[in-house]
């Protein structure tokens, strides 16, 4: 993904025709119960595309780093979403993947340092959004 902005708001570009990754690292809150999982949920919007019939494809994976070599990467296998664009350009949307406690989400528990891999799956058949995908933000969410 490629750093850009919006009325200088900053974002990640991702394009509609190669997949194209960022990755987060953060460490899981204390609180986490580690019973039921996590929702991700996406912040983005369309840079051009606001045919809301449209459909932008995501991935997202966990890696938990708490006891592995820095110089290897371990992510879970990713879990997906489809989300549509806002009929209305530079309109917020959320598009939620859910995980479930474990090895969906690579055993990331309460305390632990992990990193999120989210992707644009742009070549997934289910992706027809045409432009960027501009993502803004991402929350994590227990479920």
């Amino acid at each position: 993904m490629t750093l850009d902005t919006r009325n200088s708001r900053p974002c990640l570009d991702a394009d509609a025709s190669t997949d194209e990754s960022a990755v987060f690292s953060g460490i899981m809150p204390q609180h986490y119960a580690g019973t039921t999982g996590v929702t991700v949920l996406l912040k983005w919007a369309a840079s051009t595309d606001n045919n809301n019939a449209h459909a932008c494809y995501w991935d997202a994976a966990f890696e938990d780093w708490s006891a592995l070599d820095l110089d290897n990467d371990s992510f879970a296998a990713v879990n997906s979403a489809n989300g549509n664009p806002s009929a209305t350009l530079g309109i917020i949307t959320s598009t939620s993947i859910t995980f479930t406690d474990g090895a969906d989400m690579d055993n990331v528990a309460a305390g632990d340092p992990f990193r999120l891999k989210v992707t644009r799956d742009a070549d997934n058949g289910s992706d027809d959004m045409t432009g960027d995908a501009e993502l803004y933000a991402v929350e994590i969410r227990e479920t």
